[in-house]
């Protein structure tokens, strides 16, 4: 039977990559609205990862501490020590741990994404905005958003931040509006809240979306149908 402490270890290690884990999951399923189900535990992570620490660490010097001596108990015979407490099983959880650990780091690789399409266009319709996005935690969420937003048509380059809790979407305006960009956005289930936005050719800046996005509208106006 597995170890209490090992058990705790997995189980910990598991929570505080699960917040990072399940976008790739959707985005692997096809069930892109279920990416951000978890990104309410990003504020727990911390504490999860160092109980995995603390846990994992006592296990290994459980298991390395000099054994007492115990006369009569069939449990220090060779052969007869069950594998769920030796050290090669926790030698494999402590590996599992750190891979779920370090999932946000390079969980990304998963899911496919070209973050700049070459597409002929006209630089005067070429324009550029920044969306503020809640809900986003790690590589994994950058990695599904800038793969949605990507299929927009006329959508030439994207590029997510989770630390920033944004994206920088460039767009040909006469194939694709704000709309669709924040439509897309919200299908993986992360939020727009709102965006500013500019027009590449002369630099000139506009704020716009004053209210908040989601839901289906962004500030006074609906996301169009790509039917």
């Amino acid at each position: 039977m597995i170890d209490k402490k090992i058990m705790t270890g997995i189980l910990a290690a598991f929570g505080a990559s699960l917040c990072c884990i399940t976008p790739v999951l959707a985005v692997l399923a096809g069930s892109a609205g279920m990416a951000s189900t978890f990104s309410w535990m990003e504020p727990f992570r911390p504490y999860l990862i160092g109980l995995t620490i603390l846990v994992l660490a006592f296990a290994w010097w459980d298991k390395l501490r000099p054994a007492k001596e115990v006369l009569d108990c069939s449990c220090d015979i060779e052969g007869e020590v069950s594998f769920w407490s030796t050290k090669k099983f926790l030698f494999i959880v402590t590996v599992l741990a750190t891979l779920m650990l370090s999932f946000q780091y390079w969980g990304d690789r998963f899911i496919s994404s070209d973050k700049v399409q070459t597409i002929p266009i006209d630089k005067n319709n070429l324009s550029e905005i920044r969306v503020d996005i809640e809900g986003m935690t790690c590589k994994a969420c950058e990695a599904t958003i800038e793969k949605y937003v990507f299929e927009v048509k006329g959508v030439t380059h994207v590029k997510a931040s989770s630390s920033k809790k944004e994206a920088t979407v460039k767009f040909d305006k006469t194939q694709t509006d704000i709309n669709y960009i924040m439509k897309a956005i919200s299908k993986t289930g992360y939020k727009p809240l709102g965006f500013s936005g500019k027009f590449l050719k002369d630099k000139t800046t506009s704020k716009s979306g004053g209210g908040k996005c989601g839901a289906g509208k962004c500030g006074s106006g609906k996301y169009a149908s790509k039917e």
